[in-house]
């Protein structure tokens, strides 16, 4: 059933990295939710693998002195989602991960494999992508710290080595102090689902006068705001009637972040859509149709077996919206918990035709709607 030529159980991530380094056919494995499904369906055949599963200095989180948290990458799903740090500073990534598969994967899958396995759908990237994580990897030439926003290189792939191992992940103080978000999760199930389309909107408010006085003291420079509801004003005109309630009254935008899974080969951030919002009103309906209109330049999806690209598109737009708003919400205290699992994106009946036109006519592809699968050893690697 499982091809492995050999399993060895690293007692330190010192011990792992000394295999990784003398064996080519190695491979890592920590909760193996993704490794031995690969195994099982014939790929990566012959591979000696390396658990660092039993690593203790790898799972759990903490909180340096200086407000950085560090994610232990051998931290399983459900204890990421339950674990104190996480849901005081970081919710919207425990939401996030809660959304993989079900109790016993989340049990046993980790957020370094769902990060090292490089697939675009995974779960908790595009959480990362905003908030702007690093992540710290260990070889035999030692250690370097890689932005996740540089870590992907393609559908699949990564720039970890093969004898590398993912030790840690940072998340600095000013990338989640004062932010609320939501991330959303669109699938044909509720759960035992792979993502058809991820997206997740941070967002940092500030009280509209303080934003103001700064506008005074610089001479007016936040007068862009206005241009970019100009841009946006005769689609919110067509769009009033369906448009978002509009939370966040007195506040501004004093920073947004977006980011996608399966909006294109690897998870992304839409930095020009949010560079445009930045200083806007939260109650300003154009918000959500700029982030509508603007993230979709921004993003390339494709057709698979899942989703029509036509389809993906719909969800980017709406899906941005929604979880906007949501971020907004929380960040004045009147949030939902858990409202990122909303109903799903209606569609026309005409478009429900169509979408099942495409689907039909789509190629399937591998690794999880990012394209080619590449295999054992192709640095990508699976941690999961």
């Amino acid at each position: 059933m499982y091809d492995i030529e050999n399993y060895y159980e690293a007692k330190s991530v010192e011990d792992a990295i000394a295999h990784l380094a003398t064996d080519e056919k190695a491979e890592v494995i920590a909760g193996g939710t993704d490794v031995l499904v690969k195994l099982r369906a014939g790929k990566d055949v012959g591979c000696d693998l390396v658990s660092i599963h039993e690593i203790p200095e790898l799972k759990g989180v903490d909180r340096l002195t200086d407000g950085t948290i560090v994610i232990g990458p051998a931290t399983c799903f459900t204890d990421i989602t339950n674990d104190p740090i996480i849901q005081e500073s970081l919710p919207y990534l425990g939401e996030a991960v809660d959304t993989v598969g079900g109790p016993q994967i989340r049990n046993m899958g980790t957020i370094g494999g769902n990060l090292c396995n490089g697939a675009t759908s995974a779960d908790s990237g595009a959480t990362m992508q905003t908030l702007d994580a690093t992540l710290v990897l260990q070889g035999p030439e030692g250690s370097r710290e890689v932005p996740v926003t540089e870590f992907y290189t393609g559908p699949g792939r990564t720039v970890r080595k093969r004898d590398e191992v993912l030790i840690a992940i940072l998340v600095k103080p000013e990338d989640y102090i004062g932010y609320s978000g939501c991330y959303i999760k669109y699938g044909k199930r509720r759960s035992m689902e792979i993502a058809t389309l991820g997206c997740c909107v941070r967002v940092k408010l500030e009280a509209a006068d303080a934003k103001q006085a700064e506008a005074r003291e610089t001479g007016g420079t936040q007068d862009s705001s206005a241009t970019r509801r100009e841009d946006a004003a005769s689609t919110e005109q067509k769009n009033a009637a369906g448009s978002p309630a509009l939370p966040g009254a007195g506040f501004r935008l004093a920073d947004v972040r977006i980011g996608y899974g399966v909006a294109a080969p690897t998870p992304i951030r839409c930095r020009k859509t949010e560079q445009m919002l930045k200083g806007m009103a939260a109650d300003d309906p154009a918000i959500y149709d700029i982030i509508a209109t603007h993230v979709e330049e921004e993003v390339h999806p494709r057709s698979s077996w899942r989703a029509s690209k036509e389809f993906r598109v719909q969800l980017i737009r709406e899906m941005a919206k929604r979880a906007l708003e949501q971020a907004i919400l929380r960040g004045t205290g009147k949030g939902t918990p858990g409202a990122g699992d909303f109903p799903p994106v209606e569609l026309g009946r005409e478009q429900e035709m169509r979408e099942t036109m495409t689907q039909g006519a789509a190629e399937v592809a591998g690794t999880a709607d990012g394209g080619k699968d590449t295999g054992c050893g192709k640095g990508g690697e699976h941690h999961a």
